[in-house]
């Protein structure tokens, strides 16, 4: 049984999707962007603090869903811009702990809202 996940700490669907839904034991994550959950603007320009921004919003969904970050296995990073990788390797490892989850970082020519980064996941609770 699909089972939806929201939480009004981070940002709503921008269309016709759910912030997260559980089957049995894993959850699949939408992709969460930059967004402020109480304005739905971009918070910042700067990639540092989207980066921040994304984490911030990716766990207030896995909250919700009853899991940590230690519960995710797998990590899809879309980046409209493959220089800004060590900046998020580096956001990315103040919040998980080894062993990391499995992840694919693609650069993208655009995202919605005009992100830098955007960032999917999937969890086994």
């Amino acid at each position: 049984m699909k089972q939806k996940i929201q939480t009004e700490h981070a940002p709503k669907a921008i269309g016709p999707y759910s912030q997260a839904v559980k089957i049995n034991n894993t959850v699949y994550f939408s992709g969460q962007i930059p967004l402020d959950p109480q304005t739905m603007q971009l918070v910042s320009e700067d990639f540092l603090i989207q980066a921040e921004q994304v984490f911030l919003n990716l766990q207030a969904v896995v909250k919700a869903a009853c899991g940590d970050f230690d519960s995710i296995v797998k990590l899809t990073v879309y980046l409209v811009d493959l220089a800004h990788f060590p900046i998020f390797n580096d956001v990315m490892a103040r919040y998980f702990n080894e062993p990391y989850p499995c992840r694919t970082t693609i650069q993208v020519t655009a995202l919605p809202k005009d992100a830098k980064v955007e960032i999917e996941a999937i969890m086994v609770l």
